[in-house]
């Protein structure tokens, strides 16, 4: 452990910023006007992301909807997280804070698909059954590059209507085909949802590289595919990344469904497992460590495979039923085989470190961040800060600090 002498260090990132994200909300919800009726009742979505303020900002566009004469309600877009049930969704709005009286409407959750229509290539169209109901629909959701394909649409507006909206059939017949099949059943199951639902539109959101709001737009049906595809190659360029294109050794405190769908970011960890990504992968890391899963990700470790060793804690925190439901749905088996998991934080960067099998005198480039979502600030030794882009020290070299049951104590 005497090599994992570490230091803080703070990454320069761009950092747009919205300060006020109801007044903007509300500006841009008055493109609605002429397309809402009195009386009309609006299916708002709430899915199952980490957004920064998403109570906040369901209650804005609630209200906004109401100033227009609506009857706004909130129902799950989450495809098969919270394990498909509808007590398990509930669980999930719950942790991010989404609750009838924080987002001022009433809920009508359930597990339940309806079928609506088939594309030309004969994929189906599903819809939550009580979305299936309203007069209109309204979408929200953040805007950011996909974990399983890369393509010029990825998590969005459009996925939200397929996957999100689709509950655990929608869902599993767009993984169904791979990770070479996503990009072309979000689209095609997509577009079709713009035609076949009543769709009043969507507000996509932005977030900058430490999770800030950073752009705000509501988006009409006719022009959600272009704008989206344009608000992606903006997010690209806020995605926090690691300031390094080689590690010996990543220490991830912590990982969830709260963080990234795969519990670990593959885009920031560059890691994929099953994925038919094409062309080169960065960061290359020899070795991850996970060492805890976030109780906001409701025991889902869908992507705990990414990682090379792990802890016990971890592996007893994990629901089962919830993560084989989750990867059952995507296809992606590879991303939960459980690595090896020895009893502490201690044993587990130690087994990492042995598995590398480096000569003592060797030059080991290493980090340690707190979860792949939170970036602005973390931990390098004195290789990796040495060659580290764009950051800033804030701290002397430290060695790693643990309480007596061998639980990493938190960094300075």
């Amino acid at each position: 452990m005497e090599r994992l002498r570490l230091r803080r260090v703070r990454q320069h990132l761009a950092r747009p910023r919205i300060e006020d994200v109801p007044f903007e909300i509300a500006g841009r919800m008055a493109r609605l006007s002429g397309r809402v009726r009195p009386g009309m009742s609006i299916a708002v979505t709430a899915g199952s992301r980490g957004i920064t303020g998403i109570p906040l900002i369901l209650r804005t566009v609630v209200n906004a909807l109401r100033d227009l004469g609506a009857e706004p309600f909130i129902v799950s877009a989450m495809g098969s997280h919270g394990g498909g049930t509808t007590p398990g969704q509930e669980r999930v709005l719950h942790h991010l804070g989404i609750s009838e009286e924080s987002v001022d409407a009433p809920f009508q959750i359930t597990s339940t698909a309806v079928e609506v229509g088939t594309t030309g290539s004969g994929r189906t169209l599903f819809v939550d059954a009580e979305a299936a109901k309203a007069e209109g629909i309204f979408v929200v959701n953040r805007i950011k590059p996909h974990t399983a394909f890369r393509e010029s649409l990825a998590s969005g507006l459009l996925k939200m209507l397929s996957v999100g909206l689709g509950k655990v059939p929608g869902a599993t017949q767009v993984h169904k085909h791979g990770s070479s099949g996503l990009y072309s059943g979000v689209l095609e199951i997509g577009l079709l949802a713009l035609k076949k639902l009543p769709v009043l539109g969507g507000l996509a959101i932005v977030e900058n590289s430490v999770e800030e709001t950073a752009r705000l737009e509501v988006l009409l049906p006719e022009e959600m595919e272009e704008r989206e595809r344009e608000l992606l190659r903006y997010s690209w360029e806020l995605l926090p990344r690691l300031p390094l294109e080689t590690l010996d050794l990543l220490i991830v405190e912590e990982m969830g469904k709260n963080f990234s769908g795969t519990g670990m970011d593959s885009n920031v960890i560059g890691r994929w497992k099953d994925m038919d990504i094409k062309g080169p992968i960065t960061p290359e890391i020899k070795r991850i460590v996970v060492l805890r899963l976030a109780e906001a990700s409701e025991g889902n470790a869908n992507g705990i495979g990414m990682a090379d060793f792990t802890t016990r804690k971890l592996v007893e925190s994990i629901d089962w039923k919830a993560t084989l439901t989750n990867v059952q749905t995507t296809g992606f088996w590879g991303r939960t085989f459980c690595p090896p998991f020895p009893g502490s934080d201690r044993e587990a960067i130690q087994w990492a470190l042995e598995s590398l099998q480096q000569h003592q005198d060797a030059p080991l480039i290493a980090a340690r961040i707190r979860n792949t979502l939170h970036m602005e600030e973390l931990w390098l030794n004195e290789p990796a800060s040495s060659a580290a882009k764009n950051c800033e020290n804030l701290g002397e070299l430290q060695p790693l600090k643990f309480n007596e049951e061998g639980d990493l104590l938190p960094g300075e």
